[in-house]
C-alpha cells in the first residue's frame, strides 16, 4: 500500500508541477524561475519540483523527518541533476527517449540520494 501511496503523491505534484506552469504568462515563461519550490507536502514526505526551459520535470520526493535540508540545498541539487541531464542530452550518442545509461548521472543521483539521508 506504501508504493501505491507513494506513486499517487508524486503524479499529483506533477499536476500541481502543471498549474504553476500555465500560472506563468507566455510572455514570462522565458525569465521565470525554473525551480518551483514544495509542491506536494504530506505526513510522510515533501514532494520539491524544478521545470526546465524545454519543459522537462524533476521531482524530488524527500522524508517528511528530514529536516536537515533546507530549501537552498534543494535548489542545488536540481541545479546539479538539470545540469547532468543537459550532459546527457548533449551526447551525440543519446537518443531522445531511450533510457539513460550514463554512470556520470547515475553517479550524481546517487550522490543526491545519499546526502539526503
Amino acid at each position: 500500500m506504501g508504493e501505491l501511496k507513494f506513486h499517487y503523491t508524486v503524479h499529483t505534484s506533477l499536476d500541481v508541477v502543471e498549474e504553476k506552469i500555465s500560472g506563468v504568462g507566455k510572455a514570462l515563461a522565458d525569465q521565470r524561475e525554473l525551480y518551483l519550490g514544495l509542491l506536494y507536502p504530506t505526513e510522510d514526505y515533501k514532494v520539491y519540483g524544478y521545470v526546465t526551459n524545454s519543459k522537462v520535470k524533476f521531482v524530488i520526493v524527500v522524508d517528511s523527518s528530514n529536516t536537515s535540508l533546507r530549501d537552498n540545498e534543494i535548489r542545488s541539487m536540481f541545479r546539479k541533476l538539470h545540469n547532468s541531464f543537459t550532459d546527457v542530452m548533449c551526447n551525440p550518442f543519446y537518443n531522445p527517449g531511450d533510457p539513460i545509461q550514463s554512470k556520470a548521472f547515475d553517479s550524481i543521483v546517487s550522490t543526491m540520494m545519499v546526502q539526503a539521508c
